[in-house]
């Protein structure tokens, strides 16, 4: 499978920037994986039988939604297109259903980015793109927002 910019791009049209969502979507994951490994360790320093089956138990419900979590994360990551070419803001998500947005550069009024303590820590943000129609189109949880804001922006 392509990219979807790739089959858009109209003649005299060139990517000046592409983004993608920031790793931070992994968080649930992560924690779960955590959570995860710390009752497999759990079950392994206790000497009660009972008491070893339920952290085994919970070990492995707990690494089957860590599983789901990350397959879910990278699916969406994988499925998520950002870009900024001369002419067009482009943004694709989805696989077999898919939702877009095309804005023409011309027609961008502004351009703001929101990012919390963290996300400016980590850098990444929502991007809220408004058009000359008063129409506003949110980008959320996307990696480097500043440099996707410029990107837009300079001319």
């Amino acid at each position: 499978m392509g990219r979807y910019i790739d089959d858009i791009l109209q003649p005299g049209e060139k990517v000046l920037y592409s983004s993608n969502l920031h790793r931070i979507i992994y968080w649930k994951a992560i924690l779960a994986w955590i959570a995860a490994c710390t009752l497999l360790v759990l079950s392994r320093t206790t000497l009660a039988e009972n008491l070893i089956l339920l952290y085994l138990a919970s070990a492995a419900v707990v690494t089957l939604a860590a599983l789901y979590w990350s397959l879910a994360a990278w699916f969406r990551r994988w499925t998520t297109e950002t870009d900024v070419t001369n002419l067009r803001v482009i943004y694709k998500e989805g696989f077999i259903t898919r939702k877009t947005f095309e804005l023409s550069v011309d027609k961008v009024a502004s351009v703001g980015v929101e990012q919390s303590i963290l996300g400016r820590i980590l850098n990444y943000g929502d991007v809220v793109i408004e058009n000359m129609g008063n129409d506003k189109q949110k980008i959320e949880t996307i990696a480097a927002p500043l440099n996707f804001r410029n990107a837009i922006t300079a001319r």
